[in-house]
Formats: structure tokens, C-alpha cells, sequence
């Protein structure tokens, strides 16, 4: 009889993305039951995935402090009878406050406990559940705020990414076009909106290149009518499913640093120019995108400065091929022997040890 699991996700595509990758792991041996709040149902597929909604609210308004606390602890008390329902035997979560109910559910019912930190930089929920989990799986063993108490807790594993992105054939490269890909995150960046075009015009000017670039829903017409007119072949879009589909055509990315996204840029192979978002908890897309940088696989551009550097940037990548052979190279070093069997059968053997 299969084991049942569930995992604890929600708000962005930084929690939810590594949330479904550990789903596609578990539901070949085990029933697996994925819990989010309202937010982070736009990345699922509701309709042929076991979901619970869990809508946990946030506890950082001072105003709705009273109420918010009493939604949660009456949350709780509703996580409590799933897990009972369902006979949950562990539960995962990726880290945030939409987990925080089943988790203190869990632990009022000694179920196992298992925590994801795809980031550099230890979550504070995370953080505060760390002495109550079996184990947290991370991607390396220097995780920053982590505390050296539990450091005995850590198993490293390999970025979770989607099984299609081992599988992805990169297109055949084309030497006459230079194809640069602008990935916003899930929030969408505004900034690379209004701050690049221009860039890429000049650029233009100089070396043949297509743009691929995600945006709001809302920019996606005048940006395609802003490259369009200035004979810049473009696709652009908001949110796609298979978005390694589209990845897997760059060259090279300009792209915020997202855990999930440089895990599968680096699987797949590409260069990229990191932009951390500035606003980002202890900010940990910077120590994502350190992460890369100390291993000589990408550039780093701080927001602040992004606009006077971008440029200078993309000619010297363009023009200074050795620089990107090179990061290309370490990145295919960095992922040597890094496939979806080894991360499955690393996560599988951890949980069979408890």
C-alpha cells in the first residue's frame, strides 16, 4: 500500500515551482496531496492534481493582526482533520507563511516533518520550523542564517527542476543570430520594460539578435510593437506553462534571480546576467545569484545600476566570446552527472532512513 504525503506550497512561483517538481518526484511511490493558498493556484493544474486550499493570511498588518491570528489558528484546527482524513504519514513544505498551519498541524500530530530551501539564504519560516524537521533538503550545505546546531539536518541535493528541462534538446545554435531571452519572474520586472528596449536597439544595430521577453499581461502588445518596429524578431509573452520550451532557444538570459529559474538556466546550459530583486527577504536573490557568480557561471547586475551598465554589458558578452565559452563551460561542469534519477534517488533514500 503507497505512503501519503503531502506538500505545503503557496504565493509565488518560487515556492510553488520546487513544490510541484518534489510532487512529480513522490507520486510515482506514494500518494501525494499538494496543499496552497489561493495565489499559488495559478501555477497548478487544479484540474488533474490532488490540490487543498489552505488560504492563509499574512501576519505582518498590525490592523488585522487579530483577526489574521484567529484565521490562522482556525486553519490550523481544519489542517489538523486533513491530515487526519488523509492519513498523512510526512508532510513537506517550501518554505513561507501559506504553510505555517499545516505544519504546526503536523507537529501537534508527530508527523514527520520535511522542509525545501531552494535559496541561499535560510526562509524564516523555515527557520522557525527547524528544530521540529526530520530533515531540509538544500541546495548546498553554506546556507546563509542557518544555524550550526542543525546543520546535521541538511541534505544537499541538486536544484529541483522540471524533468522536461533534462530532457530539452537545445535548437541547434544559430551563428548569425544572437538569441537573448528576459525572464521578469513570477511578479513580472516593469524595469526591464522601460530600461532595456533601448539597450537592445543599439545592440541591433550591430550583431543580428532576437528577444524573447516575458512581461506583464497588460506591456505585451506595445513592447511586441515597440521591437516589431525596429525589425527586432520578438516573441513575448506573460506566463507559459512549458517555459523550457522557450528557454532552451536562448544564448543568453537577463533575468532576476529566482532559485527555480537559474537552477534550470544552468541545466540547460545558458549564460546569464542575474538582476536581483533589491526587495527580496534577506536578500536572497542576491546569495542565489553569488551562488553562480563565485563559481564563474554569470554576470551580476544590480538593479540601481542597471540601466548604464546593461549595455556596456551585452556588447562585451557579445564581442568577448571567450568570457561566455567559459561560463558556459563551468556551467556544464557545474551540472556534471546532475539528472533526475540522481536528485529522485537522493531524496527517496532520505526519506526511507526515517
Amino acid at each position: 500500500m503507497k505512503k501519503n504525503f503531502l506538500i505545503s506550497t503557496g504565493g509565488s512561483g518560487g515556492h510553488v515551482i520546487p513544490a510541484m517538481i518534489l510532487y512529480q518526484h513522490l507520486s510515482k511511490e506514494t500518494n501525494v496531496i499538494i496543499s496552497t493558498d489561493k495565489r499559488g493556484l495559478r501555477y497548478l493544474d487544479k484540474d488533474n492534481l490532488p490540490v487543498e486550499v489552505i488560504n492563509t493570511p499574512k501576519l505582518n498588518n498590525i490592523v488585522m493582526l487579530p483577526i489574521n491570528l484567529f484565521i490562522t489558528l482556525f486553519l490550523t484546527i481544519k489542517s489538523f482533520f486533513l491530515l487526519k482524513q488523509k492519513k498523512i504519514e510526512k508532510t513537506f513544505s517550501t518554505g513561507g507563511y501559506m504553510s505555517v498551519p499545516l505544519i504546526l498541524a503536523a507537529k501537534f500530530l508527530m508527523i514527520d516533518i520535511y522542509l525545501i530551501e531552494p535559496n541561499q539564504v535560510l526562509g524564516r519560516s523555515n527557520r522557525y520550523f527547524l528544530k521540529s524537521c526530520k530533515k531540509i533538503f538544500c541546495y548546498s550545505d553554506e546556507i546563509k542564517n542557518f544555524p550550526n546546531m542543525h546543520k546535521d539536518k541538511i541534505v544537499k541535493i541538486n536544484p529541483l527542476v522540471r524533468e522536461n528541462t533534462y530532457n530539452a534538446e537545445k535548437n541547434f545554435e544559430d551563428k548569425k543570430k544572437f538569441i537573448i531571452l528576459v525572464i521578469g519572474g513570477s511578479q513580472g520586472a516593469s524595469f526591464f520594460d522601460k530600461d532595456l528596449k533601448n539597450s537592445i536597439i543599439n545592440i541591433s544595430k550591430k550583431k543580428t539578435i532576437k528577444i524573447i521577453h516575458q512581461t506583464s499581461e497588460k506591456n505585451i502588445s506595445s513592447l511586441k510593437d515597440f521591437y516589431s518596429d525596429n525589425n527586432i524578431e520578438n516573441i513575448i509573452f506573460s506566463y507559459k506553462k512549458n517555459l523550457v520550451d522557450i528557454i532552451k532557444e536562448a544564448d543568453l538570459c537577463i533575468t532576476r534571480a529566482g532559485a527555480s529559474t537559474l537552477a534550470e538556466l544552468s541545466v540547460l546550459n545558458i549564460p546569464f546576467i542575474a538582476v536581483p530583486l533589491p526587495t527580496s527577504k534577506d536578500n536572497h536573490q542576491l546569495e542565489n545569484a553569488n551562488y553562480y557568480k563565485k563559481k564563474d557561471c554569470c554576470w551580476i547586475i544590480e538593479q540601481s545600476g542597471f540601466k548604464e551598465k546593461i549595455e556596456g554589458t551585452l556588447n562585451y558578452i557579445i564581442e568577448e566570446k571567450k568570457d561566455y565559452q567559459k561560463k558556459k563551460n563551468n556551467l556544464k561542469k557545474l551540472n556534471y552527472q546532475n539528472t533526475w534519477i540522481n536528485v529522485n534517488q537522493k531524496i527517496l533514500k532520505s526519506l526511507n532512513e526515517n
